[in-house]
């Protein structure tokens, strides 16, 4: 019988990865796969359950033909499905992936009981006065006064920053840690060009806006930066 390699089967410290051919037509994969799996259960019959990720490289999975995968997958013994992954993003997959990623640009004051969010980076031209919140996915920067909240990485990213002209908040929120005023002004003087970010114990520090450069090097994008 002649050995195809439309799967290929890999073990590592989690598990299994399974990577499977983008070129073949899917219910020949399919066919493969289960009889690949089958082989590998019967020769793990006594371990314990083992997670099971999948590597579909180029090949678009519709939700039904993922579902199909994982019902497979759990069928054999000891067998656990974990993951798959496709390097192909549907249409709504890639729009929400440029929100979350790309800088709006807002030239405006956040007044008292206003709220300014965005899916991705806020790049605010002005200032937000005491009772204003700006929210975002990612990082804020704020060219003014933020004497107002606010709360980046809001969905989870613990990397965010938040960086202003004039850094004298009500409060900061990065991703699920908080910080009020109190805890970090000792006094009244105007606080100058700051970043706040969250440091190796969780907990939000406020320091020159310089040093950015070296804790979040990928804010800067542009090749031969120094």
């Amino acid at each position: 019988m002649k050995k195809t390699q439309n799967v290929l089967i890999k073990g590592t410290k989690s598990g299994l990865t399974l990577h499977l051919d983008d070129m073949c037509s899917y219910d020949e994969l399919k066919k493969e796969l289960d009889a690949k799996l089958t082989e590998n259960s019967r020769s793990h019959e006594d371990t314990p359950l083992i997670t099971v990720n999948v590597q579909v490289g180029n090949r678009y999975l519709t939700e039904e033909q993922k579902e199909e995968l994982s019902q497979l997958i759990r069928k054999k013994k000891n067998l656990v499905g974990d993951s798959i992954h496709s390097n192909v993003l549907t249409y709504e997959e890639a729009e929400k992936s440029k929100e979350e990623t790309e800088i709006v640009s807002v030239s405006r004051i956040i007044r008292s009981g206003q709220v300014l969010e965005v899916p991705g980076d806020l790049l605010l031209i002005g200032d937000v006065n005491p009772g204003g919140t700006v929210v975002a996915g990612g990082n804020i920067f704020v060219m003014g006064a933020l004497k107002g909240m606010a709360h980046a990485g809001c969905k989870g990213n613990t990397s965010a920053v938040i960086a202003a002209s004039i850094m004298k908040p009500s409060q900061l929120r990065i991703s699920h840690c908080l910080n009020r005023a109190p805890d970090m002004m000792q006094d009244d003087d105007r606080r100058e060009m700051e970043c706040a970010y969250i440091d190796e114990n969780e907990q939000i520090v406020i320091d020159r806006l310089q040093v950015l450069m070296h804790l979040r090097p990928n804010l800067t994008r542009l090749e031969g930066g120094r």
